[in-house]
Parts: C-alpha cells; sequence; structure tokens
C-alpha cells in the first residue's frame, strides 16, 4: 500500500476528541470540519502557569535521493511515547504546495507514522500559507502604490529588498520586471519571487508570540531605502495593522492527529535550506504546556535545521531541548560514502567512509549541550552486519543507538527509541547552549557557523556582502543572530561534496536583513530563494476522481 492508500484507510477520531486528550475543551478549538481544527487564543490564558514538559528535537544527517524519513520518525516516535503511556504531543510544521508538487514530495510522515488528514494537509490545509503570501503581497502592492502615488517617504525603487511570494516552485519568477506598459501601471523597476515559505512574513509567523507581537514584527520588516539612504520600514507605510489582520486565523495553531490517534500541532513552513526551518513558536511551546514530553523537529539536515532551531528559535522563545534524536539510514551512509545507484547491496566500506557524515553531525550536535541519540530509521534491504556496524560507529562516538521500524509498524516499531528517550530524560539532563553570543559582530557568527557547524577552513564573504554587514551593522542589528541559506546536501556550500568534507571555503554572496523576523539572512553558494520544478514533477501524477478521491499523492 501506499502512503496515501494508508492515509485513506485510517480511522480518524473527530478533532473534539483529540482536543479533550490533551484538555481543551470544544469552545478552545475553531473546527475546519470533521478532523482539523485551530486551536483558539483563548487556551493561551488557561494554561500559562502549567509546568513546561520536555522537549525532544528530531533532526537527521543530511538528506540524499534515497529519503531518510525524518518526519516519519518524528511521528512514529510520538505514537510509540503514547503506546508507553506517557502523555505526549507532535509539533510540527505545514507542508508547502512547492515540494508536493516538485520533487521532495509531502511533509507528513509516511507508512503507518502518518499524520490526517493527509491529503488536507499537503493541500492548503487550514489556509495558512496562502495566508502569508496574500500578506507578503499586500505590503508589496503597498510599496508599489506609495510610489507611483508621489512617494512621500522618498522611497529609492533601486533600494527595495522585499520580495513577492508565491508557494510554489516557479523559476520564472525568480527575476522579474515590474510597471511595464504605461506609467498607470506604476514605476518601472525590477523584482522577483521567492517561495512563500521563505518570506520574512512566515518567519515571522513562526516566531511571533502573540498578535500583537505578531504585528509589532511586520511593522519592523526592512523594505528599502530612501534617496538619502534612510532605512524604510513596513510601519513607515502603514501596512502593520492590515497586514496582521490578514494573519488573524493563520496565528493560531492547527490540530491534526496521527494514525494512531495521537494528537499533532502543525504550524508555520518555513524551509530549513532558505529560511530557518521550525515550526512556530506558538505551537511549541503551547504543547509544551499541555503534555508532559514534546517531540518536534526542524527541517532538512542537523547542519541547517537544527542548528537554527538552537540558535535562532530557542533563543527568541526562550526553550531549550531535552534531548535529539538524529535520523540517518543505512542507504544515506551508502550514499555519502560514493555508492549513488546500488543503495540496497551489503557494502560496509562504503557505510563507514559515509559514517563520516554521521559522527560529524554527532560532534556538532553535542557542542549545544544536549543528550544524542541516533536512530536508523530501518529498510527491509538493510543487513544485519550493516546495523552492527552503525551501532559500533556510534558507540565509538559516545551516542546511544537503537533501530526504528516506524514506517512498518507504527509506534509499535518505535518502542526501542521512546524508551530510549525516556531514559535520557530521566537520567541524563541537557546544559544547553548556544554556539554564539549576541554580542558576538555578524561576521563572527557566520564563521562561527561555517567553520564549527559545516566544517569549512574559512569563510570568504564577497564585497557586496561586507557593505550590506556594514549598513546592517551601522543601523544597529548585529546583535540579531545568523539565518544561513545553504544547499541542504553537503556540509559546503557545493552539494556535491558528500561526507564530510574539510578544506574547503564557504562562501557568502548576500546578506539580507530580516528585522522584522530578527536575524540576518547569510545566502552561500549557489542556493535560490526560489526553487525550480524537476523534469518530471510530482504534479502529473497528482489527479481526483468523480468522487473527489485523490490519487498519486506519494
Amino acid at each position: 500500500m501506499s502512503d496515501l492508500d494508508i492515509a485513506q484507510a485510517a480511522t480518524m477520531l473527530p478533532i473534539t476528541d483529540i482536543a479533550a486528550k490533551i484538555g481543551i475543551a470544544a469552545e478552545d478549538i475553531e473546527q475546519y470540519g470533521k478532523y482539523k481544527a485551530k486551536i483558539a487564543n483563548s487556551i493561551y490564558n488557561k494554561v500559562k502557569d502549567n509546568q513546561n514538559g520536555k522537549l525532544i528535537l528530531v533532526t537527521a544527517t543530511n538528506p540524499t535521493p534515497a529519503g531518510e524519513g525524518k518526519t516519519t520518525i518524528t511521528v512514529g516516535l510520538g505514537q510509540a511515547l503514547s503506546k508507553l503511556g506517557k502523555n505526549a504531543i507532535i509539533a510540527l510544521r505545514e507542508p508547502s504546495l512547492g515540494p508536493c508538487f516538485g520533487i521532495k514530495g509531502g511533509a507528513a510522515g509516511g507508512g503507518y507514522s502518518q499524520v490526517v488528514p493527509m491529503e488536507d494537509i499537503n493541500l492548503h490545509f487550514t489556509g495558512d500559507i496562502h495566508a502569508v503570501g496574500a500578506c507578503n503581497n499586500l505590503l508589496c502592492a503597498m510599496i508599489d502604490n506609495h510610489i507611483h502615488q508621489g512617494n512621500e517617504l522618498g522611497i529609492d525603487p533601486a533600494t527595495i529588498t522585499f520580495k513577492r511570494c508565491v508557494d510554489l516552485n516557479d523559476r520564472v519568477l525568480r527575476e522579474i520586471i515590474v510597471g511595464l506598459n504605461s506609467q498607470a501601471n506604476g514605476v518601472i523597476r525590477q523584482d522577483g519571487f521567492m517561495i512563500t515559505v521563505a518570506s520574512e512574513v512566515m518567519a515571522i509567523l513562526c516566531l511571533a508570540n502573540d498578535l500583537e507581537d505578531l504585528k509589532t514584527k511586520l511593522g519592523n520588516i526592512m523594505i528599502g531605502y530612501t534617496y538619502d539612504k534612510k532605512p524604510i520600514y513596513a510601519k513607515n507605510l502603514k501596512a502593520q495593522g492590515a497586514m496582521a489582520t490578514l494573519l488573524k486565523d493563520a496565528i493560531n495553531p492547527n490540530l491534526v492527529q496521527t494514525l494512531e490517534n495521537t494528537p499533532v500541532l502543525m504550524h508555520g513552513g518555513p524551509f530549513a535550506n532558505i529560511a530557518h526551518g521550525c515550526n512556530s513558536i506558538r505551537a511549541t511551546t503551547l504543547a509544551m504546556k499541555l503534555c508532559d514530553i514534546t517531540v518536534t523537529e526542524a527541517g532538512f539536515g542537523a547542519d541547517l535545521g537544527a542548528e537554527k532551531f538552537m540558535d535562532i528559535k530557542c533563543r527568541q522563545a526562550n526553550i531549550a531541548p531535552d534531548a535529539v534524536v538524529l535520523v540517518t539510514t543505512i542507504r544515506a551512509l551508502k550514499y555519502n560514502g560514493g555508492v549513488k545507484k546500488d543503495l540496497t547491496t551489503e557494502n560496509l566500506n562504503a557505510l563507514h567512509k559515509g559514517s563520516e557524515n554521521l559522527k560529524r553531525h554527532i560532534h556538532n550536535l553535542k557542542q549545544f549541550g544536549v543528550p544524542v541519540i541516533v536512530t536508523l530509521n530501518a529498510f527491509v534491504t538493510d543487513t544485519a552486519a550493516e546495523i552492527d556496524a552503525v551501532e559500533e560507529i556510534c558507540k565509538t562516538q559516545n551516542a546511544k543507538f537503537c533501530v526504528s521500524k516506524v514506517w512498518e509498524l507504527g509506534g509499535e516499531g518505535g518502542l526501542d527509541l521512546a524508551n530510549a528517550v525516556v531514559d535520557v530524560l530521566e537520567n541524563e539532563p541537557a546544559d544547553f547552549r548556544f554556539l554564539y553570543d549576541d554580542s558576538t559582530s555578524i561576521i563572527d557568527k557566520i564563521t562561527k557557523i561555517a567553520t564549527n557547524i559545516y566544517g569549512a577552513s574559512a569563510v570568504k564573504i564577497d564585497s557586496s556582502a561586507k557593505k550590506e554587514i556594514a549598513k546592517i551593522e551601522e543601523l544597529g542589528f548585529s546583535h540579531l543572530p545568523v539565518c544561513i541559506a545553504k544547499n541542504q546536501y553537503s556540509f559546503s556550500d557545493n552539494a556535491k561534496s558528500l561526507g564530510a568534507p574539510t578544506e574547503f571555503i564557504t562562501t557568502v554572496k548576500e546578506i539580507r536583513l530580516s528585522a522584522g523576523a530578527g536575524f540576518v539572512v547569510a545566502l552561500t553558494g549557489n542556493v535560490m530563494t526560489m526553487p525550480g520544478l524537476p523534469k518530471i514533477p510530482s504534479a502529473e501524477k497528482i489527479d481526483i476522481d468523480k468522487n473527489g478521491v485523490v490519487t498519486g499523492l506519494f
């Protein structure tokens, strides 16, 4: 059976029953049909005095075309903890339509460890991402309208940095010219689109504490400069009120369930390769108030998602993980060891060579002072010798190890992992620390991440990026954390450099200030904030019949 077949055969509980499991009354949810709901803002005052539960972060080694199943493990672990009788909840991001119709696929897990209703979640869900896009593009429209209507603020069109967005992979929109044909269409200028989940508005939605904080952060978006080189913010255009109004429902977390009816808060969708890669602060902190154990994830490999989770999200939310689960597969290790095609045949030499990727991720995570549990997402082609080899490798790194079979068996297949997590929570307290201090300069922060996490020998910052850093520091934003945009496949900014490369230089080509979100974005290598579709996009396989039954969705 496909993931979609399994999801469509699931027996879901009414969402009111799922809410009741975690102590949420019907009056504190806003239902979107039978199986989805928004958590009403009223719940926050009711739980504010509750003690925080434990927080588990799930991350992974660098992704490969074979797939690692990080979300599947996250869902399976939550289900397994529930089977152990633990009061557990899962906090995830919402899927973007870009990868759903592109190449990566959805973000609801797989096999018997999925979040449902899977079709709804992967296709529009409750409309949050569309609301983010509308909010973002409203500001763009107000910028161009202000210039067209006389430009009282003196905005220099050549300095506008705030781009439009759409939640699809559409490479031709990366660079565009607007205002063509006649003066009535506005000022002609160069513009562009990014995918919605990489937008600053999405980051703000995920980092805002409440509606008032959301409005303040939206007002602090810097959109460009005046002709006399003074910064212009969204609040100068009086845009923040209308923008926040568009997000008044989107700011509230969504409640859904797994195949085994474990509660899931699914909210926000920033990518980790070109954004900060974590679900919302509101969802995570609420989950920690509602349940004893919250299982969450950070996007792509630990070099991207986990680092940003620690240094950006934890810093802004004043939270810290109690343990980290690091997901890998035999196939991923062999791929990093140089095998590209025959990944199902036993190959211990390639596995050991590729394990350098795993070792570096373990080392990196320990820099944050958190216990690390390596879990092997098992496939039927894995051999006993290969599994034993990975276990021995983990022992040399002083990391706990267990095998997970949650795709095949659901929560039952994650009991070993769940027991390992509980053991760590009870016996190995974390000593969490950030990678760098706020007071560190922007260049030093970039260098710290590149050398301590990626393994770079040095950082090269292009002259235009250095000038932008100088501007940002002059404006008083040098204290902000750094969000590095980098390809997800390698520690280096060269996607083809697998394993654990050394003696390479990380090149920073562009710097962007996200003053509203509260971080500085450093774009490295050839990374782009608007992906393109592959030669054969997943969209070609998706269909719907006369009865409304979706097919081809994974």
